[in-house]
C-alpha cells in the first residue's frame, strides 16, 4: 500500500498556492478578463458592421394600392437587406478603445494589490504555525523538567530531606505544564486551518512547514526599499492608470462638441412582392411604375446613405459631462497622491518594525541562556537545601516564558522582513 506523502510547504510556496487557489486573486483576475472583453468591443465598435434586415409590414387596405397609410407603399412592404454600417470618425477618434486599454491595466494591477493583501495574511497565519512549533517544543522541554523536578522532589521526600508539600507543588507544576502542552497542539492545529484554506483548493491540514527563523535575512537599505517598492508597487500602478482612463473620458465627453458622419449601404429587397422580379406590381409606390410602361420590375438593388449629424444645442449637457470627466482626473490624481503616501507610510512602518525586531533578538537569546542558567542552579541549591520548591518552580515558568519570548520575537521578525519583502516587490 501507498501512502501520499505529506507536503512540505515552505513560505514562497504558501504564497504561491494562495494566489493561485485565493478568491480575491481569482476574482480579480475575472475582472482582467472582462476588462479584456471591454477592449474587444471597443476596438470592434471602430469598424463596419453588417445586418441582416428582413421586415413585413401589412397595412389595412382601403380600396387603393397604398392602403391606409399613406406613408406606406404597399398593403404588403417585404424588407430583405443586408445593411453596411460605418461611423467613419471613429477611426481618428481612439478615446473609447484607449479608455479600455487603460481600465484594462487597472484590473491587471488590481490583481497584484489583491495577491500581495493575501500575502500578509498568508505571511501571519504561516509564520504562526512555526512560532506555535517551536513554542510546542518549549512546551515538550518544560514538561521533561517538570518531571525531572518531581522525581527530586520524591527521592528526597522518601529521604526526609523535604516536605510532602514540595511533592504537590511539583506535581501542580507538572499537571499545569501538561495542560500548556496541550494547548501548544492546539495552536498548531487552529494555525494550519487557517493557512490550509487559503493553500489548498480543497481544505486541508495534512502538510507542514519549514521553519526558518534561523536563516539570516538581511535589510537592504531604507533608500533601496523605497526604490523598488515604488518601482513595483501595483498600487501606484493602478492609480495610474486610473488618472489615464479618466484623461480618455474627458477626450471622449468632447466627442460629442463633434460632428459625426455615418455611412450605411443597403442592399436587397424592398418591394410589395417578395421577389427578385416583379410583373404585376401595383401602379403606385416608390419602386413602381404602371405595368404597361414596364414588363417587369427588378426589387433587387442597393442603396447608399450618408448621415452628418452636427450637434447644436443640448441645454450644456456636453459641458456638464466634460466637467464631471474633468472631476474624475482630478479625484484619480488625488488618489495616486495618497496611494504615494500610504505606500512610503507602510515601507517606513515595516522597516522600522523589523530594525526593532532584529535589535531585540541577541537580548531576547541572552535571556534565554541565563534562564537556563537560573534554573540550573537554582535545581542545585534546592538538592543542596538552600532553595524552596517555589523558588524552583518560578525558575521553571521564568525559562519557559524567556523561550517563548525568545520564538516570539524571532516571529516578529520574520514577519516584518516578509512584510517589508512584500512591499518590495521581492515577494
Amino acid at each position: 500500500m501507498v501512502f501520499a506523502q505529506t507536503p512540505v510547504i515552505k513560505i514562497g510556496d504558501a504564497i504561491a498556492r494562495a494566489r493561485q487557489y485565493g478568491g480575491q486573486v481569482q476574482s480579480a483576475g475575472l475582472a482582467v478578463s472582462q476588462a479584456q472583453q471591454d477592449t474587444v468591443q471597443a476596438r470592434a465598435a471602430r469598424l463596419p458592421s453588417v445586418n441582416a434586415f428582413n421586415q413585413f409590414i401589412y397595412t389595412e387596405g382601403n380600396g387603393t394600392p397604398s392602403g391606409v397609410f399613406v406613408a406606406n407603399d404597399g398593403v404588403h412592404i417585404y424588407n430583405e437587406q443586408a445593411q453596411v454600417h460605418e461611423e467613419v470618425l471613429s477611426f481618428v477618434r481612439h478615446g473609447e478603445v484607449n479608455r479600455a486599454l487603460a481600465a484594462e491595466a487597472v484590473a491587471r494591477a488590481r490583481v497584484e494589490v489583491a495577491a500581495r493583501g493575501l500575502n500578509a495574511t498568508v505571511i501571519q497565519d504561516y509564520y504562526s504555525i512555526v512560532a506555535a512549533q517551536r513554542k510546542l517544543a518549549n512546551s515538550q522541554r518544560s514538561v521533561a523538567e517538570a518531571e525531572r523536578f518531581l522525581d527530586i522532589t520524591q527521592k528526597q521526600e522518601r529521604g526526609g530531606e523535604v516536605a510532602h508539600a514540595d511533592v504537590v507543588k511539583a506535581q501542580i507544576d507538572l499537571e499545569q505544564r501538561r495542560r500548556d502542552l496541550k494547548e501548544a497542539q492546539l495552536a498548531i492545529d487552529k494555525a494550519k486551518i487557517a493557512l490550509g484554506v487559503l493553500i489548498f483548493p480543497a481544505f486541508s491540514t495534512d502538510f507542514t512547514v519549514v521553519d526558518d527563523f534561523e536563516d539570516p535575512a538581511i535589510l537592504p537599505p531604507m533608500a533601496e526599499a523605497q526604490a523598488a517598492a515604488s518601482s513595483s508597487s501595483p498600487d501606484l500602478k493602478a492609480a495610474n492608470a486610473t488618472i489615464q482612463q479618466a484623461g480618455y473620458e474627458v477626450n471622449i465627453a468632447r466627442y460629442q462638441y463633434l460632428p459625426s458622419l455615418a455611412l450605411d449601404l443597403f442592399y436587397g429587397i424592398d418591394a410589395n412582392q417578395f421577389a427578385v422580379h416583379s410583373t404585376d406590381a401595383q401602379a403606385t409606390g416608390r419602386s413602381t411604375l404602371p405595368n404597361f410602361e414596364v414588363a417587369s420590375r427588378n426589387n433587387l438593388g442597393y442603396v447608399a446613405q450618408a448621415t452628418l449629424n452636427i450637434p447644436v444645442w443640448n441645454w450644456g449637457a456636453t459641458k456638464s459631462k466634460i466637467k464631471q470627466a474633468e472631476m474624475k482626473r482630478e479625484q484619480a490624481q488625488l488618489d495616486l497622491s495618497i496611494a504615494q503616501r500610504t505606500l512610503q507610510s507602510n515601507l517606513a512602518a515595516a522597516y522600522a518594525e523589523a530594525q526593532g525586531a532584529l535589535s531585540q533578538i541577541d537580548s531576547l537569546r541572552g535571556s534565554v541562556d541565563l534562564s537556563n542558567e537560573s534554573l540550573r542552579l537554582t535545581l542545585l541549591r534546592y538538592q543542596a537545601g538552600e532553595a524552596t520548591a517555589l523558588e524552583v518552580v518560578d525558575a521553571q515558568n521564568t525559562v519557559t516564558a524567556a523561550r517563548n519570548a525568545y520564538d516570539d520575537g524571532l516571529a516578529r521578525y520574520r514577519i516584518a522582513v516578509a512584510t517589508l519583502q512584500t512591499l518590495t516587490g521581492n515577494l
